[in-house]
């Protein structure tokens, strides 16, 4: 008798859930390194199978979903995040994250954080350094303070990276005050995180002075600075009286075993830069054993920066040489060069370098060159860069480059006149562009105009003067031989006046040979200590014109005896060649 059949093999189990889950998670994952497109063809299929299988609602797979698929669309990952039939923190603080990471939809994450609230989700220590930046990223101060309002109520204010969140949010919104009330909060506690949030939120406001302070009571209170405190700190470091700072923070780097990282490296070479020492800041890029673009953007506008035109073109002539590549930020260093230098013919083979490029059209390229042209005394050819772009296309920085480039050609009128459709095309001018308009002013002498632009800047627009903006007046009311009213200006400014103010006062008083008014106000200076070498040379050359040479030779021996000398001026003569510098 034949035996019976085998039965058929029952078919293996279905994987558990939470192995299913595990699997399609790390597709997910998989998936999502390809480029944006890529990735997006790559995982539909996946949510597709995943929904096949029923785990697509599954909170940690939905997340890693959101995860995944929001670099390559940002709409698909909240229509994923609006079908989850149950949201925890960790998934809302996944959406807010994909949201806040772009600026133009820092918006979008505050109001999906309003919505978590509405919903009753309690937010946890991940969410706030999610939010806080959307709050400064977007220009919602008040939204920022109520969610600052919120970390109190859930007791989350203290935490290390929300409370370094917090100094950040206010620095960005320029409430410098309010980021040292946090810092102040966390007295007992404060991480490495927290000590550079505040250094780097006086930085970024100019509080140089309380930056270098501050990061000496870091290394004081035993806490070792990391890549991004020396980072943030080392452009507060300018000026020769810094070096010594500066080379303090290199051999900081060099102790740390940070010299291998590009972008501190680029950071060390801009800080030697500002502080006079180009030559240790080519060493330091020579050495460099990989150079990215910014690299070689921070030599061209390290050379730019520190007076050197010539050798800044000569170093983007390198980068094309060695085919490095470069972008607007290269462009606006190099055409600044060439403005800086009297370049015009290198500075139209760069205008045509960008053109072919695409660059012109960038906002930055058009400004810088609306200026390289103009200081190159080629007003034509800046007046037609600037109408390029379309006038409703400007932003304050167009029409403030514009409006001094009439300015310094003498064209006030011009200046004027652009300056009025400026305000008809409801565009809010800045401090600079008042520079501008007092400087056409002052040129051309509209004294009664200037005074009142000059006014303007607090009645109309309720800023505060600046001190160009008094040494301006002064010029223009000293080059009229209103010397009494320009005297009355400075001793009603809120702010102390500097060198240029009083120079712009005295040229005035030896342009109407004012002897004893510049007596009086030179004898004030030299008894409160200054010893600018400016207002010695001024007294003597005011002397010699008035024929009292016993008191300009008196003059030019207090000079000799307080070793003060006049920098010598040069111009730049081009050659077919070369450029020689003629010292004058």
């Amino acid at each position: 008798m034949a035996p019976p059949p085998l039965a058929a093999a029952p078919p293996p189990p279905p994987p558990p859930a939470a192995a299913l889950v595990h699997h399609y998670t790390r597709l997910l994952f998989a998936a999502a390194s390809a480029s944006a497109a890529a990735s997006l063809r790559a995982l539909l299929p996946i949510h597709a199978r995943a929904v096949v299988l029923g785990i697509s609602a599954n909170p940690a797979f939905a997340t890693s979903l959101i995860t995944a698929v929001a670099p390559a669309c940002l709409a698909y990952a909240r229509r994923v995040f609006d079908a989850a039939p149950s949201r925890d923190a960790y998934m809302w603080n996944t959406l807010l994250r994909a949201h806040a990471h772009s600026r133009a939809h820092a918006r979008d994450a505050l109001a999906l954080y309003a919505r978590m609230r509405a919903a009753g989700v309690a937010p946890d220590h991940y969410t706030y350094p999610i939010v806080l930046p959307a709050c400064a990223a977007a220009r919602a101060p008040r939204l920022g303070r109520a969610a600052h309002g919120d970390a109190v109520r859930f007791a989350l204010a203290r935490d290390g990276f929300v409370s370094s969140a917090l100094i950040s949010m206010y620095s960005q919104e320029g409430e410098v005050r309010d980021a040292e009330r946090v810092f102040a909060e966390r007295d007992d506690a404060r991480t490495v995180v927290s000590w550079t949030a505040m250094v780097a939120g006086y930085a970024q406001n100019c509080f140089f002075g309380e930056a270098v302070t501050l990061f000496g009571d870091m290394v004081a209170a035993g806490v070792l600075p990391n890549e991004i405190t020396l980072i943030s700190f080392l452009p507060c470091l300018r000026g020769q009286e810094w070096l010594p700072v500066g080379e303090m923070v290199h051999g900081f780097v060099v102790k740390l075993g940070f010299d291998a990282n590009v972008p501190l490296v680029n950071a060390l070479i801009t800080m030697y830069g500002r502080c006079g020492s180009a030559p240790v800041a080519r060493v330091l890029f020579n050495g460099m054993s990989s150079r990215t673009l910014v690299s070689w953007n921070t030599m061209v506008a390290m050379y730019e920066q520190h007076g050197d035109g010539v050798q800044a073109i000569k170093f983007f002539r390198r980068m094309l040489t060695e085919k490095v590549g470069f972008d607007c930020v290269t462009l606006v260093s190099v055409l600044s060069a060439c403005a800086r230098s009297g370049a015009l013919g290198t500075g139209k083979w760069v205008h045509e370098l960008a053109r072919s490029h695409g660059l012109d059209t960038d906002a930055r390229i058009g400004n810088v060159l609306v200026d390289m042209y103009a200081k190159c005394g080629e007003i034509a050819y800046a007046k037609e860069v600037f109408h390029s772009h379309g006038l409703r296309g400007h932003s304050v920085v167009s029409w403030s480059a514009m409006i001094n480039a009439y300015a310094n050609h003498g064209e006030a009128e011009e200046a004027l006149k652009l300056f009025s459709l400026m305000r008809n095309e409801g565009v809010r001018p800045n401090s600079f562009t008042f520079t501008a308009v007092l400087m056409a002013c002052c040129h051309s002498g509209l004294v009664d105009e200037g005074l009142k632009h000059f006014n303007s800047i607090a009645t109309d627009y309720q800023m505060s003067p600046t001190l160009e903006h008094y040494a301006c007046m002064v010029d223009m009311l000293g080059r009229a031989g209103r010397l009494v009213e320009a005297y009355g200006i400075i001793r009603g400014m809120p702010i102390r006046p500097d060198k240029c103010v009083w120079g712009a006062f005295l040229g005035g008083c030896r342009l109407h040979g004012m002897v004893e008014l510049a007596e009086y106000v030179a004898k004030e200076l030299f008894d409160s200590g200054s010893n600018d070498v400016t207002f010695y040379v001024l007294m003597a050359n005011m002397y010699f014109e008035a024929g009292m040479l016993e008191d300009a030779e008196r003059i030019r021996g207090v000079m000799k005896e307080m070793e003060l000398k006049k920098t010598a001026g040069h111009s730049l003569v081009c050659t077919d060649r070369e450029r020689i510098a003629v010292v004058r």
